[in-house]
């Protein structure tokens, strides 16, 4: 995630990638634009412990719509954060294209 940068708005400041949002808050992860169709839901599940440190483990994905319904266009289970963000985006990408 090299394109990863700060952001500042009028709510404070945030991650952004590849031009869109990307916010934690817990165990829950949001990635994208409210003003597109759909955003990405990563949702730690479980950690493991690697060393001294926990890392995320299970995590759940979801493409939701933004129309106020959150409808599920996709989702899935990954083991892994960087496997899960890496499907989340592809499934976004060709959410967002339809």
């Amino acid at each position: 995630m090299t394109e990863a940068n700060t952001k500042t708005t009028v709510k404070g400041k945030y991650l952004e990638y590849k031009g869109k949002p990307l916010v934690r808050e817990g165990d829950t992860i949001c990635y994208g634009d409210m003003s597109e169709k759909y955003i990405l839901l990563l949702e730690i599940m479980s950690y493991k412990k690697t060393g001294d440190i926990e890392v995320p483990d299970t995590v759940f994905i979801q493409v939701l719509s933004t129309d106020g319904t959150h409808q599920i266009y996709k989702q899935g289970q990954k083991v892994g954060l960087y496997d899960a963000f890496d499907i989340g985006l592809v499934w976004l990408e060709r959410a967002l294209k339809q």
